[in-house]
């Protein structure tokens, strides 16, 4: 997804290839468009772009996909735009 990014290489998505069957549940549930299915296998298209949400890893039905949320400050970012939303202060929401 261009324009999101938050601190880039942090990222903690990670692709085992060989375990993947090319079922497209990945690239339906990412919602920006980290993943991408050609030829029968997943393919990581803009991993700077992972927020570390897990959804591509808990619909993944081969194991072929992990990540550790939070790692690369995904949850900070989320909270923070939870915590606007809310209309609360979420100038303390970014950990780095």
């Amino acid at each position: 997804m261009k324009g999101f990014r938050y601190v880039e290489g942090t990222a903690t998505l990670a692709l085992d290839a060989a375990k993947c069957n090319g079922c497209k549940a990945c690239e339906t549930v990412c919602p920006h468009g980290v993943l991408a299915v050609r030829d029968r296998k997943a393919r990581v298209v803009d991993l700077d772009a992972c927020m570390e949400c897990g959804a591509c890893a808990l619909n993944c039905e081969r194991g072929a996909l992990s990540v550790r949320s939070g790692v690369g400050c995904a949850a900070a970012v989320i909270g923070g735009w939870w915590n606007g939303l809310r209309g609360k202060d979420d100038s303390a929401a970014c950990c780095g």
